[in-house]
Order: C-alpha cells, then sequence, then structure tokens
C-alpha cells in the first residue's frame, strides 16, 4: 500500500472522529443546541461513536487515529503499521502528519455545523471545549499523570487484544474509548490522543470565532506528552509481558 493511501485514510479517519467526536461537545456545551446540557455520558458515548466511525473510514491503514497508537506499535516492535505498510520513519512521519491534519480539518467542519451557536455561546470557555480538552483541577502533575494512565489503557488493550485497532473491531475500540472516558475522563477530559486535542486547538486558534478568547497554550503540552508517553508505556510493557509470562510457565 502507498503511504498516499495511507495518509488519506488517516487523514478522512481522525477528521470523522474529531468532526464526530467535537461535535458531541459543542451539541452539550453550547447555547441553544438540541442537545444543550446533555450531561458528561452524552459526550463519552458520543466520543466512542465517533472512535467507532473512524476506524471504519481508516480501515484500509490500519485506523491509527492517534499518534500514542503509532508510537506504542512502533515501540512494541511491529513490523507492519497495516498489512502492506512496513514500520519506518517515513511511514511514521505519514500516520503522525496525517492525524494531526485530519484532527484539524474534523474541528474546522465542527465549527461550521455549529457557527450559529458558537456566535450565541457568551462562555469563551465552553467554546473552547468544544475543540479540546482542560482540567476540572489545573496540576500539572497530576494532569499528565491522568493522561499517561488512560492512554496506556488504550493502547495496552488496543495491543493486547487485537494487534491494531481495525484488528481488535471498531466496536470494540468505541467502547473501549467510553469505558476510559467514564472511569477515567473526569480528571483531564481524557484527551488521550494528542492529534485529538493539539489539531483542534490550533483551528480554535486560527479560527474566526466571535469572543472565543485564549488556546490555553499552557496546558496544551499535557494532553500531547502525556498520550506519547502512555502509548510508549504500553508498547513496550505489552512486548515485555509474553516474555515474562512464558520464563514464569
Amino acid at each position: 500500500m502507498s503511504l498516499g493511501i495511507v495518509f488519506l485514510s488517516e487523514v478522512f479517519g481522525t477528521g470523522m472522529l474529531t468532526l464526530l467526536g467535537c461535535g458531541v461537545v459543542a451539541n452539550v456545551a453550547l447555547k441553544g443546541t438540541k442537545g444543550n446540557n446533555g450531561g458528561f455520558l452524552m459526550v463519552t458515548w458520543g466520543w466512542g461513536i465517533a472512535v467507532f466511525a473512524g476506524v471504519f473510514v481508516a480501515a484500509k491503514s490500519g485506523a491509527h487515529l492517534n499518534p500514542a497508537v503509532t508510537l506504542g506499535l512502533l515501540v512494541n516492535g511491529k513490523h507492519e503499521y497495516a498489512p502492506g505498510v512496513p514500520v519506518d520513519i517515513a511511514s511514521t512521519l505519514t500516520y503522525f502528519g496525517a492525524e494531526l491534519l485530519g484532527a484539524f480539518l474534523g474541528a474546522i467542519l465542527c465549527w461550521a455545523a455549529y457557527k450559529q451557536h458558537f456566535d450565541a455561546e457568551p462562555e469563551a470557555a465552553s467554546k473552547l471545549a468544544t475543540f479540546s480538552t482542560g482540567p476540572a483541577i489545573r496540576s500539572t502533575p497530576w494532569n499528565l499523570a491522568t493522561e499517561i494512565i488512560g492512554t496506556f489503557v488504550l493502547v495496552f488493550v488496543i495491543l493486547t487484544f487485537g494487534g491494531t485497532p481495525s484488528g481488535l473491531g471498531p466496536l470494540a475500540v468505541g467502547l473501549l474509548v467510553v469505558g476510559i472516558g467514564v472511569s477515567l475522563g473526569g480528571p483531564t477530559g481524557y484527551a488521550i490522543n494528542p492529534a485529538r486535542d493539539l489539531g483542534p486547538r490550533i483551528a480554535h486558534a486560527l479560527l474566526p470565532i466571535k469572543g472565543k478568547g485564549s488556546s490555553d497554550w499552557s496546558y496544551s503540552w499535557i494532553p500531547v506528552v502525556g498520550p506519547l508517553v502512555g502509548g510508549t508505556l504500553a508498547g513496550l510493557i505489552a512486548k515485555v509481558l509474553p516474555i515474562v509470562f512464558t520464563a514464569a510457565a
């Protein structure tokens, strides 16, 4: 498979992910929508369905949709990211770039869908929440720990039971994301994906959103670094664990 196909697959898949994921937050957070004040459970299920849809769309490329998943596969020692896609520098950068671009474009489409409600919403914080995550209690070490733990769970389960998201199955991955959200999403809003947070945050900074306020760049590195660390740890431990079990047996 050509890297061009991989790129397009991940752009469209990650774009679908953030369009639907940011969309459910917009529906809950913005003034005057049909789903206004729908609650955190509505958000978690919306993101789970967003992942479900994104995995289907990007099945051709293995549906990483997330640099933390790509990195987890890399450090786990996989030889291919997807059938016919060898693990090397070029393919790794292709996945990273496509995931970030897709997340950015999906967020722009979300803004277009909710343009009038963004204009009507008086709270800048509600507008930013549509695009990117933020902590309930701001504490750098604990926010970082939450993102590491949540992403570890995501990537470790994917690697342990499926090898890749498409191998595990779109429904299973979607339900896993719902589970992470309702269990571990309370402290930070569970980015668990650097592209999902950074791409829409860039879109928030660039779009002509009325009264949008700050993009909170002082926090922005946590939902990038935390998931990358969590994905790396998951890849390494998932690689070592079978060896440990074999030696113990």
